[in-house]
Parts: structure tokens; C-alpha cells; sequence
């Protein structure tokens, strides 16, 4: 790569996107949060932070339009998620120009993102009219019991830079169905996507006769983080980050008896098996690694490679490794774009040292690039460190890309390599052997929310509930009944038999 685009262009494109989206980043001027683009590493805009009293005053906008979204029928709430979905297919390339400005995504990753905020508007639209409850046996005669699921209230939704908006569309379309409202709060680092996409769906509400204020955009630091969290208005937090920001999350919200959605780190890890294809695993290892600059709470981190064939493995990646096109992600052909700061650069540089330290060796990688072009951003060379053991910085997840390969005798010890970490989010096993296959998926096998065959640990699609277990937080969001998370559920007997009647054959008749 030879070129980076200049902070003029990248700019420009970013004005030309907003304005297309309805948004005039002059009219949220101010102090407080700076947007800034990883391609250079450079600032924007100067945006104002929100204070106390106007978080406060979202959180009451959202309930007061709660109080009427609650009793529009969930088919007509769906309506309005379709039109929204229709918008954000319209403003794809729009929004994916802000993701890729802000988040530093090469171009098909920052589109594959905008194409999940629209898939699961597709998902949502057909769950408004399938917010199932059960029937079950009542053991009174003349009795039916039943259960009903009705809307929770204002969801507030604190968003990582990583996935700039997927993850609030996640939480967003399915509460919108599910009749509650919404206050976000996104990462400081991405806030100009955020505020794009909440004027397509002030848009869409407007265009279908819904209230306003179904959707609050927060931008500032963790002050106004907390304050969103600590407010009892707020029933549901769903909270995406890092497990330190999820320790002080969880604590606050149960502290007031509200429910949090906790979507946390993960030291994801793929298991190769001697019966493995080589050439898929090594493929699909790649991707997981270095896609998105290894910034996805998804990102492969360890590799459990048997020994019959580790030599082999770690001589193709450091061999794909070495010719990846690291570069500008507005151009065409990069495949690794820029770490999102200066801080995700020293930590991976820590990493890597210390892993050295550890008794590691680095096969490939590692080093800056593009430096004397960019002086300001951080371009990384994705590192593939051998390791002789799981040692303690192996087990910590580094937010960037840096692959460990380990090696393994037998199942048994893959398994057990595997779950040795605090993070249970993603896993995968590359075998042609079905009973192992099995086994990894099985109860004693992988212990975490996403386990894989044949395909690597980044990726998901929206029909499936999306989470991790153990330090990930155990929160699951998008697909599957993840829905309930976002409702309350009502348990319900009707009497018809024109007598009382007690339950375990209860007399109180005296």
C-alpha cells in the first residue's frame, strides 16, 4: 500500500455522508467528545458531551413514548422497524463510508456490518407477529393458565467502537418490536455513526406515524455512561465492551434490581485436529486473526494446534501473515486497516513483549507500518507468536492482532487448553473426524456461547443468539428467543368454573 487518504478526504467523505443521512455535525458542535478517524489519526469534529440533566431528560422523553409504544399493536411497531431497514439499504454505502472513518473497517467489512443492522430489521419485522407465550395445563378443573410477555420499558444500549452500529441494531430493532424505547449511548470513538443512524430511524418513525423519541442518542465518556446505567427509568442495560466496564455495569444496574445484557471480552480459540483440511483451517485462521485489525470481541487469539501437524500450520500463516495488505481501508485491495488509537498499538506491543518473555517466539509480524506516511495512526503488521505453554498473557485478551499458537497431544488436553481462560464467547475445531466434532460440542467440550466446526471463531449470523459465557457476561443479543430479554413475562390463570378452587388440593373453607 503507498498511499494514506488525507484528513481532507476522509472528511469530506465523512460530511458528504452525514449530510446524505440527515445529519449537520454543526448542530451538535461543542466540547466533550472528539471524533477522530483512525485512517490518519486525526480529528474531525469537536462534538458536545451531554450532561446530567439531559440524560436525564432522555431517559424521560424515551418513558413518556414508551407509555404510548407499549400498547401499539407489535405488528405496527414491526412497521415501522421495516421502514427503517428499507433506509439504512438505501444509506448503506453512507453509512458504511462513517464505520470505515471512524472505526478504521476496510470497506467489505464496514458494508457486511451495515448489511447486519439490516438483516436483523428482517428479523425483527417477522418477530412482531411471533412474541410467542405458552398455554399449559392447569391441575384445576374449570382453570387455564397461561403465560403473556408485554414491554419492558426504556432499553438504554451502551455500544463499543468495534461494531459502531450492528450491535445497537441488535438491541434496537428487537426492543422497537417488543414496544420499548431506546437510549444510546455509543462509544466516544464512534459517534458520528451513531448519530447518522439515529436520524434514519427519527426518519422512518416520522414516515410511519409513530412517537417520537423512540430512539435517544447520548454522546460523552463514562459519566454519562453511568448516569444512564444508574437510572431507575432504565429496567434493561445492554452493555457491550470490555469486562472491566462490565464489572462496574453489572454491580450498578442489579444494585437497583434492573436486568443487564452483558456482551463482553473474549479469548476466542480454534482447535486444529491432525484430520483437519490444512487449507480451510489455515483460510478461515486468518480471517478470525487479523480481520478488523483483531479488534472484534470475536478475533481468534489462540490457536490449538495438534503436533503431528504444527509445523506445518505455523509455517502457512507466518507465510500469510507476512504478505497481508495492511493499509489505508478506504483503498482498494487492504485487507488490515488501522488499530482504532495509539493505546490498542502500545498494548499489542506489550503483548507481544511479554509474551517473548514468557518463553514465546514471534514467527511473523508485529511491527508498525506506514508510519512515515501516517505518523498519527497505527498500522500493525497482524503478530503470530509460538508459544510453549498458555501462559498468563496468553490467557488475557489483547484487543488486537495477535495470533498464540500452542500445540496439543491429545483431545482431551485441546479441551482443556481451550477452556483455560477466563472468556467463554467463540470457539472452533477444524477435524474431518464427526466423534470428535461432537465432542467438542458436547457439555464437557467447549464452554462457550459460539462453538464452531470447520469454520472460524469470527462472524455470526443474526438468527442465532449472539454471547458468551464466564467473563464474557453471559448476556445473548439479535436472534433466537434473545427477545425476552426485552420483555417481561406475565404468568396468568383464569377461573371459568364459577368456584374457587386452590392449587394442591389447598381447603381453607373452614
Amino acid at each position: 500500500m503507498t498511499a494514506i487518504s488525507a484528513t481532507e478526504e476522509v472528511r469530506a467523505r465523512v460530511e458528504t455522508a452525514l449530510k446524505r443521512c440527515g445529519v449537520d455535525p454543526a448542530a451538535f458542535a461543542g466540547d466533550g467528545v472528539t471524533a477522530r478517524t483512525p485512517v490518519t489519526g486525526a480529528p474531525l469534529f469537536d462534538l458536545r458531551a451531554h450532561g446530567p440533566a439531559e440524560v436525564d431528560r432522555a431517559v424521560d422523553a424515551a418513558h413518556e413514548a414508551f407509555l404510548t409504544w407499549r400498547t401499539t399493536p407489535a405488528p405496527v411497531r414491526g412497521a415501522l422497524v421495516k421502514r427503517f431497514g428499507a433506509l439504512l439499504s438505501e444509506h448503506r454505502q453512507d453509512l458504511a463510508a462513517l464505520v470505515t472513518a471512524e472505526a478504521g473497517k476496510i470497506g467489505s467489512e464496514a458494508l457486511g456490518e451495515v448489511q447486519e443492522m439490516i438483516d436483523v430489521c428482517d428479523f425483527a419485522v417477522g418477530l412482531s407477529r411471533q412474541l410467542y407465550g405458552r398455554t399449559m395445563p392447569s391441575e384445576r378443573p374449570g382453570h387455564r393458565l397461561m403465560e403473556t410477555w408485554h414491554p419492558l420499558g426504556v432499553v438504554g444500549v451502551i455500544s463499543a467502537f468495534n461494531f459502531p452500529v450492528a450491535v445497537w441494531a441488535w438491541n434496537a430493532a428487537v426492543a422497537l418490536v417488543c414496544g420499548d424505547t431506546v437510549v444510546w449511548k455509543p462509544s466516544e470513538l464512534t459517534p458520528l455513526t451513531a448519530l447518522a443512524c439515529a436520524a434514519l430511524l427519527d426518519r422512518a418513525a416520522a414516515e410511519s406515524d409513530a412517537p417520537p423519541h423512540l430512539n435517544q442518542v447520548l454522546l460523552g465518556g463514562a459519566e454519562t455512561g453511568a448516569r444512564l446505567v444508574d437510572s431507575p427509568l432504565v429496567p434493561l442495560v445492554s452493555a457491550t465492551g470490555s469486562t472491566r466496564m462490565g464489572r462496574e455495569v453489572g454491580p450498578r444496574v442489579a444494585a437497583r434490581f434492573g436486568r443487564s445484557l452483558l456482551e463482553l471480552g473474549g479469548n476466542n480459540a480454534a482447535v486444529i485436529a491432525p484430520s483437519a483440511d490444512l487449507d480451510l483451517a489455515v483460510d478461515a485462521a486468518v480471517f478470525a486473526a487479523a480481520g478488523t485489525a483483531g479488534q472484534r470481541c470475536t478475533t481468534l487469539r489462540r490457536l490449538i494446534v495438534h503436533q503431528d501437524v504444527v509445523d506445518d500450520v505455523t509455517d502457512r500463516l507466518s507465510a500469510a501473515f507476512r504478505v497481508l495488505p495492511v493499509g489505508d481501508p478506504f483503498r482498494d485491495g487492504t485487507l488490515v486497516g488501522p488499530l482504532v488509537h495509539g493505546a490498542a498499538h502500545a498494548a499489542m506491543r506489550a503483548a507481544v513483549e511479554r509474551a517473548v518473555a514468557q518463553g514465546g517466539s514471534v514467527l511473523a509480524g508485529g511491527e508498525r507500518e506506514l508510519a512515515d506516511l501516517a505518523p498519527d495512526a497505527h498500522y500493525v503488521r497482524p503478530a503470530l507468536v509460538r508459544m510453549p505453554a498458555q501462559t498468563e498473557v496468553v490467557r488475557e485478551e489483547t484487543f488486537a492482532p495477535v495470533l498464540y499458537v500452542l500445540s496439543y497431544r491429545d483431545f482431551a488436553e485441546a479441551v482443556e487448553l481451550h477452556n483455560g481462560v477466563p472468556h467463554g464467547l467463540s470457539s472452533g475445531i477444524f477435524t474431518r473426524d464427526h466423534g470428535e466434532a461432537e465432542r467438542f460440542l458436547a457439555a464437557d467440550g467447549a464452554d462457550c456461547g459460539i462453538v464452531n466446526v470447520n469454520i472460524g471463531t469470527s462472524g455470526a449470523e443474526i438468527g442465532g443468539a449472539f454471547g458468551g459465557e464466564k467473563d464474557t457476561g453471559g448476556g445473548r443479543e439479535s436472534g433466537s428467543d434473545a427477545w425476552r430479554a426485552y420483555m417481561r413475562r406475565a404468568t396468568n390463570t383464569v377461573n371459568f368454573s364459577g368456584r374457587v378452587a386452590l392449587a394442591q388440593g389447598v381447603d381453607f373453607s373452614g
